[in-house]
C-alpha cells in the first residue's frame, strides 16, 4: 500500500466495512449534506481507493478525511465493529505528511497545546478580554469562541504539581490529568473533582511533569507528537493505582493510548464510589438537568449510565436531549477548521436543550461546554456532572 506512515489505516481495518449503510444516519454530517463522500461509508472507501493506487492523496481527498467530525458514532452503530476512530487518525496523519495543510492548526494541536506558559500566557490575554469587553471587537470566529468560555481568572490556579490527602478510608492514589485547557480554563471542575475523590477516600496527585493527553495532536495527524505527549505522561505518572480524566475526549483517548495501570474517566470512578457506599447521596429535589452526552463518553466509551446516577445523587433528576447523541459539532478544532457546519450542529444541540425546558446543562466535556454556551446564550448554566454533584452535597 503506498502509505508513507506507521499510523495509515490498515488492510484489516479498510476491509471491515461490508458497507450496509447502518452508520448513515448516525453520521452528523452526511445528516446534514445527504453526500456520500461525507459518510463514514464514503471515507473508508477513499481511504481503501488511495491505499490501492486507485485515487492519489490529493486535496479533495484530504478535504473529505478533514470533514469528519471524528465523533464515533458510526462506530457504535456499526454491526461489523469497524475501527473507524483509528482508521480515520491514521488517515488524517497521512494528510499531514503528504500535504503541507492547515499548518498553523496542525502546530496547534501538535506543539503549542503542550506549552504549559504559552497556553497560560494566552489565557491571561483573553481574561483581560473579557474584563474589558474585546469580544465584541473581534472577528467572528474569536468573538463566538469567547461567548462561550467561561469567565478566565486574572492568575494562575493551576492545580499542577498539588497532592491532597483523603478525607474518608483511604482507598488508592489516583493521578488526575490536569490537560491542556482544562487546568487554565475550567479549574473549578478540578476543584471539584479533587473534593469528591478525597471524600470518597483517594488520594489525589497532579504530577507537575505532566502534558496535553495528545487528542487534538492525533485528531489533526500529528501522531507522532500524540506519541511523544503519551511519554511524557507515563513518567508523569508512574506510581498511582489510576489515572483519572475530567474531559470526555481526553478520557477516551487515553483509555486507547493508556499512561498509567489504569485509566478512567472520573464519571465512572464517581459512580462505583457512590455504589460503594463511599460517597453521600442527596434527597431527590424534582429539579431537571439536560444530559448532554458527548460523543467521546457515548459512542467512544459507551459511558452513559455513570454521568446520569451522579446527577441523581445530587438530587436531579436528569433529562435527555437525542436518543441518537448527535455530536454538537465542537469536535476538537473542527470549529476553526468548519466554522458552518459547526455552528449548524451547534444550534441543533441548543434547540435540543431549549426544548426541555430546563435551564442547567450537565456536560463532562471541555468543548461540548464551550459550544452550548455559544449557542444556547444568557440564562443557561452549563458545568460538569462532578461540579453539580459537589455542590449540591456542599463540597465545593
Amino acid at each position: 500500500m503506498p502509505w508513507s506512515t506507521p499510523w495509515a489505516p490498515t488492510e484489516a481495518e479498510l476491509h471491515a466495512c461490508v458497507e450496509c449503510g447502518l452508520c448513515l444516519p448516525h453520521c452528523p454530517t452526511f445528516r446534514l449534506t445527504g453526500d456520500e463522500t461525507a459518510s463514514p461509508r464514503g471515507r473508508l472507501n477513499a481511504m481503501a481507493a488511495v491505499a490501492t493506487g486507485e485515487m492519489p492523496l490529493d486535496p479533495s481527498v484530504a478535504e473529505v478525511m478533514e470533514f469528519c467530525l471524528q465523533c464515533r458514532a458510526c462506530e457504535a452503530a456499526c454491526p461489523s465493529l469497524v475501527p473507524f476512530g483509528r482508521a480515520m487518525e491514521g488517515a488524517r496523519a497521512e494528510v499531514a505528511a503528504v500535504l503541507p495543510r492547515s499548518r498553523f492548526r496542525r502546530r496547534v494541536a501538535g506543539r503549542w497545546i503542550a506549552r504549559k506558559r504559552l497556553v497560560h500566557v494566552a489565557t491571561s490575554f483573553a481574561a483581560i478580554g473579557q474584563r474589558i469587553g474585546a469580544r465584541h471587537w473581534l472577528p467572528g470566529r474569536l468573538r463566538n469562541g469567547m461567548r462561550g468560555l467561561r469567565r478566565l481568572p486574572m492568575r494562575s490556579n493551576s492545580v499542577l504539581g498539588t497532592v491532597h490527602e483523603p478525607t474518608g478510608v483511604p482507598v488508592g492514589t489516583a493521578g488526575l490529568l490536569a490537560g491542556c485547557v482544562m487546568d487554565p480554563w475550567f479549574g473549578a471542575v478540578h476543584r471539584a473533582v479533587i473534593a469528591v475523590l478525597t471524600t470518597g477516600g483517594y488520594r489525589v496527585v497532579v504530577p507537575a511533569g505532566q502534558t496535553c493527553c495528545g487528542a487534538l495532536a492525533a485528531h489533526e495527524g500529528r501522531a507522532a507528537d500524540a506519541e511523544r505527549m503519551a511519554e511524557t505522561n507515563r513518567a508523569a505518572f508512574a506510581g498511582v493505582d489510576l489515572v483519572v480524566v475530567d474531559a470526555a475526549g481526553c478520557s477516551a483517548h487515553l483509555g486507547a493510548h493508556g499512561v498509567g495501570p489504569k485509566t478512567e474517566d472520573v464519571v465512572v470512578v464517581v459512580s462505583r464510589l457512590l455504589a460503594e457506599g463511599r460517597l453521600p447521596q442527596r434527597t431527590p429535589t424534582g429539579e431537571r438537568v439536560a444530559m448532554q452526552d458527548p460523543c467521546h463518553h457515548r459512542h467512544a466509551q459507551h459511558i452513559t449510565a455513570e454521568p446520569r446516577s451522579i446527577l441523581r445523587a445530587a438530587g436531579l433528576t436528569p433529562v435527555d436531549l437525542d436518543p441518537d447523541g448527535l455530536c454538537c459539532g465542537a469536535a476538537g478544532l473542527y470549529s476553526v477548521a468548519h466554522p458552518d457546519t459547526s455552528s449548524q450542529l451547534g444550534a441543533m444541540k441548543a434547540e435540543q436543550v431549549r426544548l426541555t425546558g430546563t435551564t442547567l446543562v450537565a456536560s463532562a466535556n471541555p468543548g461540548c461546554e464551550i459550544q452550548l454556551r455559544t449557542h444556547l446564550g444568557n440564562g443557561f448554566r452549563i458545568a460538569h456532572p462532578i461540579e453539580i454533584y459537589a455542590e449540591a452535597i456542599g463540597l465545593v
